[in-house]
């Protein structure tokens, strides 16, 4: 596997997308910059997370 981005972030805000999962959101407040990274993903319930959590996003080319 090859890793292409690992990115530390806190957790802007968890949106309620359905009954089976939710989105969890950062979006970096400077976007005007073109090297500024964010993200939204989709998650199963019952993750615990909550907005203001760091966590660490990686993506890996398999």
């Amino acid at each position: 596997m090859t890793k292409v981005l690992e990115l530390e972030s806190e957790i802007e805000f968890v949106a309620s997308i359905n009954d089976n999962k939710d989105c969890l959101m950062s979006q970096d407040p400077t976007q005007d910059n073109p090297d500024a990274l964010w993200f939204n993903i989709d998650i199963p319930k019952g993750h615990t997370l909550k907005a203001g959590d760091k966590v660490r996003v990686t993506v890996e080319k398999i």
